[in-house]
């Protein structure tokens, strides 16, 4: 179920970029940034340096705009986590490697790669047991105060940047980052062959999740939100069923839900990405005896929750947090083979100099996915018609 975000009257600064035009880009890092009053404007920063031996310094050519992107702006904070200076938004991205450390070994320069954007502090005790998405001290781009990748230039170690493969284009490559977050999800559900899964939410992240549980085996995938168009994308995607949220108590939806999909004994999984209150409820009504919840969605702080269902039905109730060792590389591995292809999930496209309409068309739930070309990344394009639209990349 998409939740609907008010657009509020955000004032956006974009200075003269007349002036910037004839500036040398192979030695500048044009970055799109959001202040603490929520302005966005164009500044010229240093070009990133290589920080260790194992660094890379990639050219952002792609990056899709998140949930997340969008309430930094809006609100200024996620939870904790709060807009305090000036902040490069963006953490989706895709580029091409531009220089390498001396000890990197399996990148060179020009190589087309993914960026996983969260570097771990790779000493405590979640990052040597293996879950480094709950480091601590975990530097995630466009999380304050680290900056994001709407910008020429962005720099990572050498194990946060993968390979593309050659039918892979940078636009597909920037979703690798919500794909892995899908991977993650249906990883922590178990074992999906054969099983049938209840996905909540048809945006980005529930699509995804519809379609790596298919790819993982999954026999049928019902998926639920309130937006007739995003349900008729969901056929064609992914799920083999869908159902559209009506205002009634949540155990008649819970009834629609296993009708459609012919599964009167219940989901074995069911995945939640909406964050959503009525979703939640609806979806542990949903939930096989013994089955698997996995949380995805974050919405308000605090929500009633059916926990007395969840005991009655012994069930194994998942918080999924980003994406962890392995989900990058399995995700890739997911692309290459063509089990999952992420082109017609990009619904928009926007140059950078156009970035705040970005902002602007996500806020107001405009299609599914859109992403904003790099600095200067016009100029390589096969083309761009007079609507704006950047050929593909």
């Amino acid at each position: 179920m998409s939740v609907t975000i008010q657009v509020e009257a955000v004032p956006i600064r974009v200075p003269s970029r007349q002036s910037k035009a004839s500036l040398d880009r192979e030695h500048v890092n044009e970055s799109f940034v959001l202040s603490p009053s929520r302005q966005f404007s164009f500044e010229i920063r240093p070009v990133p340096q290589l920080r260790t031996s194992r660094d890379i310094l990639v050219r952002v050519i792609a990056t899709g705009l998140c949930g997340s992107d969008i309430h930094y702006w809006q609100h200024g904070r996620i939870g904790k986590y709060v807009v305090e200076g000036p902040i490069v938004l963006g953490h989706e991205s895709a580029g091409i490697v531009e220089a390498c450390g001396e000890d990197v070994k399996s990148l060179r320069v020009g190589d087309r790669v993914a960026l996983e954007p969260g570097v771990g502090c790779n000493t405590c005790e979640t990052c040597r047991s293996g879950r480094y998405n709950l480091c601590e001290s975990m530097q995630f781009a466009a999380t304050p105060p680290y900056d994001g990748t709407l910008s020429t230039f962005y720099c990572l170690p050498e194990e946060n940047c993968f390979k593309l493969p050659p039918h892979i284009s940078f636009r597909e490559g920037a979703l690798v980052e919500p794909l892995s977050i899908a991977v993650h999800c249906c990883g922590l559900a178990g074992n999906l062959q054969g099983r049938t899964v209840a996905v909540f939410g048809a945006g980005p992240i529930g699509l995804l999740c519809c379609a790596v549980a298919r790819a993982f085996g999954a026999a049928k995938v019902v998926v639920a939100d309130v937006v007739d168009s995003r349900l008729e994308f969901a056929t064609s995607f992914s799920a083999s069923h869908t159902y559209k949220m009506l205002a009634k108590s949540p155990e008649s939806n819970a009834q629609g839900i296993l009708g459609i999909a012919d599964i009167a004994e219940g989901a074995d999984v069911v995945i939640d990405a909406t964050g959503a209150e009525p979703c939640i409820e609806c979806g542990v009504a949903v939930l096989k005896r013994g089955g698997t919840f996995v949380q995805a969605g974050i919405g308000a702080p605090k929500i009633s929750f059916p926990i007395g269902q969840i005991c009655d039905k012994e069930a194994t109730l998942k918080g999924s947090f980003r994406y962890g060792p392995g989900d990058y590389k399995l995700a890739i591995v997911l692309l290459t083979s063509r089990r999952i292809c992420l082109d017609d999930l990009i619904t928009h496209e926007y140059r950078f100099e156009d970035a705040e309409k970005a902002f602007v068309n996500v806020a107001a739930k405009t299609g599914i996915k859109t992403i904003i070309l790099g600095p200067g990344v016009d100029q390589i394009a096969d083309g761009i018609s007079q609507q704006g639209q950047v050929s593909r990349l």
